[in-house]
This record gives C-alpha cells, structure tokens and sequence, in this order.
C-alpha cells in the first residue's frame, strides 16, 4: 500500500518521554531521506517545533496530519502570548485565535507555573501526548506515525538539554529583554 513503511516503522526503537534520544532528529531527517519517497522525506522537513516558523508560517504544508500539529502549536503559542500581554496591561497580540480548547488550556496551565523549567517541562509532556493520540488515530504503518516520531525526537532533544540553572538565567535574560523592549515602547508612545 502506497505510504506505508512497515519495514522502516518496524525498526525504530520505542522510546518514552524522558528517554535519551535513540540518535538526534537530524540523523533521524537523514534515515527519512534514504527510507521515504521524495514528497514523504521532503515533508518531513516541515516537522519543526521551532516557535518562530510556527507563528510566521500559517501555510499548508501538505501533510494535513502535520498541519494539525503545527495548528495546535499555533494556538499554544498564540494563546502565552495573549496571557503575557493581559499580565502586562499591553493589548493582546493575537486578536483572533482559533478554537481549540485543549490547546488553550495547557497554555494556560503552563502559563500559570511560577518555574519556567517546569511550565517547559509540561508543555514538552502535553505536546507528546498529543503526538501519541493522534498517532492512534492513524494507521500504524503510515508515514504520519514517522512523522510523529520525528516531532518525538526534537522532545527528546529538548529534554536532554534542559538544564534548571541554564533556563533560569535565560529566563531572566530574556524577560529583562522584554521589560526593556516594554519600556522602550511606553517611552515612544509617550
């Protein structure tokens, strides 16, 4: 059956949030290259959890399993934003979000966490649930489920860098970012 990779799926290892990635997303890019079809392999560079695509990037990607992903990410991203600009009396970036109440509840229950690391954390373990429920949704052997398990690399990947005294000090550098960038804006308002 076309768009099926039994072979391929079969031979990648099981792996659970938490674990150590079993090689990194861009060895795992490189098997995609060599194992999928050329439109299978090309979509697969568009299995990014990189915020900045997600929000300039609104366009389909082909892939209506991928562009499911990305759209929930969207929301996520879309509704922080909104809750960091009501936090700071500013108006909300976002004037219309999509309707996707799942995804606008982890939002704001990661928003609602005093610890950084930890709202990261359980923003990481939302996204690979979600990641295992849409994947039973589909057939096993489909290209969606390698998709899947390259999104679950980068979790992976992330995981494995987070470091509570490297987040915070980049937590606080950028948050003086923003304050300045405020600041800066309530001065040219002025």
């Amino acid at each position: 059956m076309p768009g099926n990779y039994y072979y391929f799926i079969a031979s990648l290892p099981h792996v659970n949030y938490g674990d150590k990635p079993p090689f990194s997303s861009n060895e795992f890019r490189a098997q995609c290259d060599s194992f999928l079809s050329r439109r299978d392999a090309a979509l697969a560079n568009c299995c990014n959890f990189d915020p900045k695509l997600i929000i300039e990037t609104d366009k389909p990607t082909g892939s209506a399993f991928i562009d499911f992903i990305l759209l929930r990410e969207r929301v996520v991203n879309q509704t922080l934003a909104n809750l960091r600009a009501a936090k700071l009396k500013r108006p909300s970036p976002v004037e219309h979000l999509l309707n996707m109440p799942r995804a606008e509840s982890v939002a704001k229950a990661a928003f609602e966490m005093d610890d950084p690391l930890e709202a990261e954390l359980y923003l990481d373990r939302s996204r690979w649930g979600f990641l295992n429920e849409i994947v039973d949704d589909v057939s096993y052997f489909s290209v969606n489920t390698i998709f899947a398990y390259l999104f679950k690399m980068q979790l992976l990947e992330r995981k494995q860098v987070y470091d509570a005294i490297k987040g915070a000090e980049a937590y606080k550098e950028h948050y003086n970012t923003i304050l300045k960038n405020f600041n800066n804006m309530v001065k040219e308002d002025k």
